[in-house]
């Protein structure tokens, strides 16, 4: 049998192909993940959904004249860059709520006040005051009327994502990270993948491999414009990033610094919890774009364009098996 891959870090710059990767895996048989993807039937965590919560929130505030909290406005990045680790502190909880099969029963209030809670307590974590918490009761009140059913389906989208075992799965954990347009290395906390993998939880970072999707900074930008849907905003496929975002954020990334500064090959290397840990990466060369196409209709694909992604994330799972061997 397949060795298979237990918990895949999927990342890169944003519209980089993640998504689309995770769509395309998605619609493979389980002999096809298993024998030439070596996953197992895949459950997914994503920080995306978390981001959009943000905005939002920061959005409903601004119109009652508050202070937005996460976003002055939609168009420039945080304001606090210490939210990076409060993302990381909700991707750790959702983690722990798929190994322990933990489902979220809503009893007094609601779906919003549940999200508002999570987030100062995650803030909390990173060292930054739970604002939501502190907001004027009757603020609070219209914030959580404004935003409860978009809360309640995250929620429900959650609960509905948390299989009865983990047993045989494969657990992928998709966020992009990065800097400013052209920053030096390395990115200092809380930028960057070396922050982020240090702040993932040690159940996590035991079990993890990274594919890293590779573009560049610059072609990122492209489709980054090209996949924007301002009437989707909250898709995971044709979500826009403000170009100002792009260039503070995501300008570039610290990937290829942590390669070339481990000292075990086809890995990079974390300092947490007190130790180093290996997390064993590849990378999926879409510099030239091999994915695209899965945005489409599926009876619009082309036989050449799903062989070549096909091949090449076969070759790049194969790749991050035999590392994951050689870091043990």
């Amino acid at each position: 049998m397949s060795r298979l891959i237990d918990v895949l870090l999927l990342v890169a710059l944003p519209a980089s192909g993640k998504s689309e990767v995770r769509r395309y895996l998605a619609g493979l048989t389980p002999e096809q993940c298993r024998d030439e993807m070596h996953l197992g039937p895949t459950v997914q965590l994503d920080d995306y959904p978390y981001v959009h919560s943000m905005r939002r929130i920061s959005q409903e505030l601004r119109r009652r004249r508050q202070d937005p909290i996460f976003f002055e406005s939609d168009e420039v990045p945080m304001k606090d860059a210490r939210d990076w680790g409060t993302l990381v502190e909700l991707l750790n909880e959702d983690f722990a709520d798929l190994e322990q099969r933990r489902r979220t029963a809503l009893a007094l209030g609601g779906a919003a006040d549940w999200l508002f809670g999570r987030f100062d307590a995650a803030r909390r974590k990173v060292g930054i005051r739970p604002a939501l918490g502190q907001l004027d009761p009757a603020v609070r009140r219209e914030l959580a009327s404004a935003l409860e059913d978009e809360c309640a389906e995250l929620l429900r989208d959650k609960n509905a994502g948390i299989p009865d075992s983990l047993k045989g799965k494969t657990v992928v954990i998709e966020m992009a990270r990065g800097g400013p347009d052209r920053a030096a290395m390395p990115l200092p906390p809380p930028l960057g993948y070396r922050y982020t993998f240090a702040a993932l939880s040690q159940e996590i970072l035991a079990r993890a491999s990274v594919l890293y999707v590779w573009v560049t900074p610059e072609e990122s930008r492209r489709k980054n414009i090209e996949r924007t849907d301002p009437n989707d905003p909250g898709s995971i496929l044709h979500h826009g990033v403000p170009m100002a975002v792009m260039l503070g954020d995501y300008g570039c990334d610290d990937m290829e610094w942590l390669l070339q500064h481990s000292d075990r090959p086809d890995t990079v290397r974390i300092e947490a919890y007190g130790r180093h840990w290996y997390l064993p990466v590849t990378r999926c060369d879409n510099r030239i774009d091999k994915t695209t196409f899965v945005r489409a209709d599926r009876s619009q694909w082309k036989e050449a364009d799903v062989r070549a992604l096909h091949e090449g994330l076969a070759e790049a799972f194969g790749r991050l098996v035999k590392a994951a061997d050689q870091a043990i």
